[in-house]
């Protein structure tokens, strides 16, 4: 494993998991974000089945995400923690009341109701968490002595905000187009009428993100308008217009396919984007890649059992979605 560079083979095993993390949870936290606007309680019953053979496995990938920086990339988890402290305690306090809201729900037909703007805010809390993260992110951590160099409130700023906006968004918008391509009826209806709100919100959304993220940082700037390199990054920005135009055709055509892998799409172009803007940089503007890794023979053991590791991942995921495949019967609410 010598000729490998093996802390970039890491950050984009790290990046791969996170990516796969907002394409799969992102919507089932949409499906939470979008309760508060299905009043009958047999459709809130349906959108829950519609996820719940997948919605915990979508999770593994933050515990990928997670546990990965925090092995390999020592020095970067404890800086990016000690600096988003609040906003990742808050999205982990989120997911854990949401996970009980999911499971208690049907126990109790008493309580729905409270388990069910418990599920809402859960999903909500932690769309919300996870945007003003990213925008504390993406707006650069200050570093002195390989420690966290900032104050307390630094997460939470107009920047941080628009992204926590932006990605709620996004999910919400997820969730909406997951429910037009496994439902029907009524459901269906009601999910083509939210996506034709949420989608120019989203896009709006991406547009001011990526107005105001060069402007962010000299790096930002340079790695997207220096020349030559604004020619290899030029397809990003024309493809998510693609993306966009079919997002928005295809919900006005009532397609039930395009407008989801046009919504994930998006995701991943946006991501890419991310990666754009902060190469060579693992904590942004601050410390890079090779700065932040392990020692290599550290990074060929945990890769020895990452490997497999990851496959498995994949095929048990893969197989999931194939044997749940199809849209979900109307009369299948149990959850």
């Amino acid at each position: 494993m010598e000729s490998l560079d093996l802390p970039f083979l890491w950050a984009g095993i790290i990046a791969f998991a996170v990516l796969l993390y907002t394409l799969l949870d992102g919507f089932d936290l949409g499906i939470g974000i979008l309760f508060p606007f299905m009043r009958d309680g047999d459709q809130r019953g349906r959108m829950l089945s519609t996820i719940a053979p997948v919605w915990d496995g979508n999770e593994t990938w933050l515990v990928l995400g997670g546990g990965g920086l925090l092995a390999v990339f020592p020095l970067a988890y404890s800086i990016v923690l000690s600096a988003l402290y609040a906003p990742i305690i808050l999205m982990l306090l989120a997911l854990v009341f949401r996970g009980v809201a999911f499971e208690f729900r049907w126990q109790t037909p008493r309580a729905r109701k409270i388990w069910d703007r418990a599920f809402a805010l859960g999903s909500l809390g932690a769309a919300v968490a996870q945007g003003l993260a990213l925008g504390a992110l993406v707006q650069g951590i200050p570093v002195a002595n390989r420690a966290y160099a900032g104050g307390w409130w630094d997460w939470l700023t107009p920047f941080s905000i628009l992204t926590a906006i932006g990605l709620t968004l996004g999910y919400a918008l997820q969730g909406a187009c997951w429910l037009i391509m496994k439902t029907d009826g009524r459901l269906q209806r009601q999910a083509y009428d939210l996506a034709k709100f949420l989608a120019p919100a989203f896009l709006a959304s991406i547009a001011a993100v990526s107005l105001w993220t060069p402007f962010l940082s000299a790096t930002y700037s340079s790695n997207w308008f220096s020349w030559p390199r604004i020619l290899l990054v030029l397809p990003v920005p024309l493809l998510v217009a693609l993306a966009g135009f079919v997002l928005v055709s295809g919900i006005a055509r009532e397609k039930e396919r395009s407008p989801y892998f046009a919504t994930q799409a998006l995701f991943v172009l946006g991501f890419v984007g991310l990666g754009v803007s902060f190469y060579p940089y693992m904590v942004p503007n601050s410390v890079t890649i090779w700065q932040a890794a392990a020692p290599d023979k550290s990074l060929g053991f945990l890769l020895v059992g990452a490997a497999p590791l990851l496959a498995m991942v994949l095929a048990y995921t893969a197989y999931a979605y194939w044997v749940f495949r199809g849209k979900t019967p109307e009369d299948h609410h149990g959850y």
